[in-house]
């Protein structure tokens, strides 16, 4: 492994802010995200807003967050046509939110579509979000790969060339597990983002995830940020627990 790859990933970071410990906020509505964020006062906080949430709060729960002082990774994972994720895209930019996604498997007609459509939707002198591919989710074994989903490469392998592809299409990043960060890094420069969820602390259950890493781990392999779930929002002191992973994750004493 490349010793410097987290020195050189931490300088690479391009847009993004520093290195972030990201919170997923995956609450079925805007009265629990209240109520955890409360349980986190002061904390200016990276969150991630998926499906379940946005579904059903819409463009409300990204103004409050926004109002609140957090950044934002709007996760939609946008698969379809090109012309309707462009148009998707370009909505989404107006909402000013830092991070979007959309699955690589649409192909680089669709990824180059996500970008023109933000560029297009991001207003004068804004900064349009940055645009990372899903290329396996943490979910995906080997065994599922090529028994469901009828992928005869590796996941290795698969990952690497949806990065690629990602990459090729002009997206700022991927989403990967951080056990697939060092051969992309082999491949692509250390600016290309890498963002990993899967992480959890060592004596957490890493319930329907597979490919899993801990904040230590997921530093040491060179991951550009991270993504955190249950281990924060589950814990009976989410800002003891937070505070602890973003100090594994920074490499300080925990």
């Amino acid at each position: 492994m490349d010793l410097n790859i987290f020195q050189n990933a931490s300088e690479g970071a391009g847009k993004m802010k520093g290195r972030p410990l990201i919170i997923a906020l995956d609450f079925p509505d805007g009265k629990e995200v209240d109520g955890f964020l409360k349980k986190l006062p002061d904390q200016k906080l990276y969150v991630k807003v998926g499906m379940e949430l946005f579904y059903q709060e819409g463009p409300a729960i990204i103004h409050q967050l926004k109002s609140d002082g957090h950044d934002i990774f709007l996760d939609l994972k946008l698969h379809d046509i090109p012309q309707t994720v462009k148009q998707a895209m370009k909505g989404l930019a107006k909402l000013e939110v830092d991070l979007v996604n959309v699955h690589a498997a649409g192909g680089s007609a669709m990824m180059q579509a996500a970008i023109e459509g933000l560029e297009s939707g991001t207003r004068a002198g804004a900064k349009r979000p940055d645009c990372i591919a899903v290329t396996q989710l943490t979910s995906t074994s080997e065994s599922m790969l090529k028994h469901e989903l009828l992928i005869d490469k590796s996941l290795n392998e698969t990952v690497l060339h949806y990065a690629k592809s990602a990459n090729e299409s002009g997206l700022d990043g991927i989403v990967c597990s951080s056990l697939e960060v060092p051969e992309i890094y082999h491949h692509l420069k250390r600016s290309f983002k890498t963002i990993t969820p899967g992480i959890r602390m060592a004596q957490d259950s890493v319930n329907d995830q597979v490919r899993v890493a801990t904040p230590e781990k997921a530093r040491e392999l060179g991951s550009t940020a991270i993504v955190v779930g249950r281990s924060i929002t589950k814990a009976d002191d989410p800002l003891k627990v937070y505070l602890q992973m973003k100090n594994a994750w920074e490499g300080l004493p925990v």
